[in-house]
């Protein structure tokens, strides 16, 4: 269950053996059924979680009802409100399975544990926090500068691996456009082919 833990540990830092171990020890693993919530908005995330196996949305219903997701997350990526998290206030967010899911946790407490007894943890999560950080402001920059069907076209090409696995309802909340809208776009491009 760790081994792909280990590989994104190792693509980021150096850790010796018994480090890798001592780190991947921390961890909790979860099953959670498709369409269960492994956060709910007024919760507080007590964890950051790697998922192994299946797909998660993160997402905010706005004051209108409207979903907005921020994110999602397959095998090998992180997930958590790191805002939650952090400051340990209620989250405004929902984290749900779209799949059987499987995922490993780590407290705060053991998070905090690795950070002062394995030095190069701080690195690792510095890095992918880095890398979070440019995620979102290239998303950022898109919403604001990018056509519907520009930032349409960029998801399914960065991520072939989710288009499949998601309804067009689910992509079109991520892109903040309608589901009727998405169907015109997907339409335009056809036609384009």
């Amino acid at each position: 269950m760790t081994a792909l833990l280990k590989q994104n540990i190792a693509k980021h830092i150096s850790l010796s053996a018994n480090e890798t171990e001592q780190f991947c020890s921390l961890f909790e693993q979860k099953l959670i059924p498709k369409k269960s919530f492994l956060l709910r908005e007024g919760e507080i995330c007590k964890f950051e979680g790697f998922v192994t196996k299946g797909l998660f949305r993160v997402y905010h219903i706005d004051k209108n009802g409207f979903e907005q997701i921020l994110y999602f997350a397959i095998e090998n990526w992180w997930i958590t409100d790191i805002d939650s998290f952090t400051t340990e206030t209620p989250s405004h967010l929902f984290i749900e399975a779209l799949e059987d899911s499987e995922v490993l946790i780590i407290s705060k407490k053991d998070k905090e544990f690795a950070y002062a007894n394995l030095p190069q943890i701080e690195k690792l999560f510095r890095v992918m926090t880095q890398k979070t950080h440019v995620a979102l402001q290239r998303r950022m920059i898109d919403n604001l500068s990018k056509t519907a069907e520009s930032r349409y076209i960029e998801f399914t090409e960065k991520y072939p691996q989710l288009v499949q696995r998601l309804s067009n309802i689910q992509i079109a909340a991520y892109l903040g456009i309608t589901n009727v809208f998405l169907s015109n776009i997907r339409k335009k491009i056809a036609v384009k082919k």
